[in-house]
Order: structure tokens, then sequence, then C-alpha cells
């Protein structure tokens, strides 16, 4: 068997890598000396200054980087310094509002006082007869009663102005002389103290002060009349001997007639052997621009036939 001899080409894979390298390395040597060429030479004096500006550059670009954190800082301190001020200038505020509600409350208690005080001038702090003065429009309270009764309107708008009625009441306790005990009804008859329902509160020091800081903070359902608070002060609290004084405090009033609500009351307060009823029915006003006249016209009538006086409050 003969054996075929393969054929030989001198221009194979091998010979054309070889070839492509070498002018490949013929390129690179080209772009090299171009290079060198065309790039200038810098001097070592030269490099120092390019070097000695960078340095310097770099020196302010720190400098206005710590100038800058401390503009920052400076912006914060400041800042909170505003805030700060500012929540000093709103308690200010704060504090001022509520020194001039206050002042508002002391000034409408002052009145209140004021006019309270102007009728007693007008009245006998003794015992009064049947022969007592009594001026038509302000009139005088007789402050000889030895027992008091509250009967008190706890709708919302007094509850609005509950400070001011709370006062008039500790008011009107300090201007009796000699008061045995009293009494807290809302308007519709139920004592601020269930257990003492149908008897006296003890009108001592620590009473009073318990029961004007429980008054404070009682609630109570209200019809905004009264009818019910005095008809019950009437038929639970009258006693054989006891001169007795019923104060309605109100601002307004939603019951229907005026005269049968009279005449009820005056029938009920009956006038006793000596000539006297049993009790002086005398009415506090609290009006405000958002209350009827309603009030002022069935208290007017019904003090003025039960020997008692209404007062007004001035508005606020």
């Amino acid at each position: 068997m003969k054996v075929k001899k393969k054929d030989f080409d001198i221009f194979n894979l091998s010979f054309l890598d070889i070839i492509t390298c070498g002018f490949g390395a013929i390129v690179l040597l080209v772009l090299i000396s171009h290079t060198d060429r065309d790039t200038p030479k810098l001097n070592v004096e030269q490099i120092e200054d390019q070097l000695n500006q960078v340095l310097a550059l770099k020196t302010q670009v720190n400098s206005l980087a710590r100038k800058i954190d401390q503009r920052k800082k400076l912006n914060e301190i400041q800042l909170e310094n505003s805030r700060s001020l500012g929540r000093e200038v709103q308690a200010s505020l704060e504090n001022l509002r509520a020194i001039e509600n206050e002042e508002k409350e002391l000034v409408g208690d002052l009145d209140g006082l004021s006019l309270v005080q102007s009728t007693l001038k007008r009245a006998s702090i003794s015992p009064s007869t049947s022969n007592t003065f009594r001026d038509e429009e302000v009139g005088g309270i007789p402050v000889d009663s030895d027992y008091v009764i509250f009967v008190v309107d706890t709708s919302g708008s007094m509850r609005a102005i509950w400070d001011r009625v709370t006062q008039q009441i500790i008011n009107i306790l300090t201007i009796h002389p000699q008061v045995k005990g009293f009494q807290i009804l809302d308007d519709q008859g139920k004592a601020i103290l269930a257990g003492y329902s149908g008897q006296w509160i003890p009108d001592v020091p620590f009473r009073r002060k318990s029961v004007m800081k429980l008054f404070k903070g009682w609630q109570s359902a209200s019809n905004s009349s009264p009818v019910e608070g005095v008809l019950t002060a009437l038929r639970k609290y009258k006693k054989r001997g006891h001169t007795i004084a019923i104060y309605v405090f109100g601002d307004d009033y939603t019951g229907g007639s005026y005269d049968s609500v009279i005449a009820d009351i005056t029938k009920k307060n009956r006038t006793q052997k000596d000539g006297k009823r049993l009790a002086k029915i005398h009415a506090v006003g609290f009006p405000s621009l958002y209350t009827t006249d309603r009030f002022a016209i069935l208290m007017r009538e019904l003090t003025k036939q039960n020997d008692g006086t209404f007062i007004a409050l001035p508005v606020r």
C-alpha cells in the first residue's frame, strides 16, 4: 500500500500569523515615535510650579470648606435661637391671653359684686318687715335669711360662664351675715349633693369650700327653665321658723306662659300667719348677646310678687 504524501504549502496559517504580528509591531513603533515627537517635554521648574499651584488650590479648597462648615454651624445656632425665641413669644402671648381673660373675669365679678353691694345700701340688714322699702327698678336685697337656696341653670350657655356663676354664689353667701345652711339645686330641682337632698348643707368654711370645688365641675341636665327647681325648693326645704332666701341664676327661659308660672309659684310660696312668705325669691340674670329677655321678664315679676329682687349683671 502506498503512503500518500501531503502537499507542502508555505502560505499556511502560521505564516500569516507571523506576518500579521510583524506588521502590527511596525505600526505600534510608528505610533510611539510620533507621540514622542508631538508631546512637549516639561522641565523640573515647570513641574514644581504646577505642583505648588495644585497645593495652593487644595489649601484654598480646605479653607473654603472650613468656612462653609463654620457658616453652617452658625446658621444652625441662629435657627435654633429663632425657634427658641418663637416659642418664648408664643408662651408670652398665651400668658397675656390668660391674664386678659382673668382680668375680664375679675372685672365682671367686681361689677356684679358692686351691683349687689349697691343694692345692699338700700336694704336693712336687720330682719325685714312688710314696710321694708324696695325700689321698683333696682330694689334692695334683705340679707336677714338664715338659709339660702341657689337654683342654677346648668345649660351649656351658663356653663360657658361657670366661673362667673361660681363667684356670684360666693359673693351672695358672703354678704349674708348669718347663714346656718345653704343648698344648691339645678333648674330641675336636683341637689348638688345627693346625700343632702331635702336637707341643709352646713355653712362652715371647710364645707363651703368643698361644695364650691364640687360645683366648679358639676354637670347636670337642664331645660333652661327654673320653674321645677323653685317649686322643689319651696316643697322640700320649707320649715316653720326658718327664714329662707331663694336665688335663681339663669340667662334664658324656655318655658311657655309667664302668668301661670308666676301664679303657681306665688301660690306655693304662701303667706304665713306672721304676714311673711315662706321664702323671698331673688334672681340674678346673666344676659349675653345670644340670649333673649325672657328670663328677665319672668323673674322681674316673680321676684316682685315674692318679696325679692331681680338683678341683671352686665352683658359680657
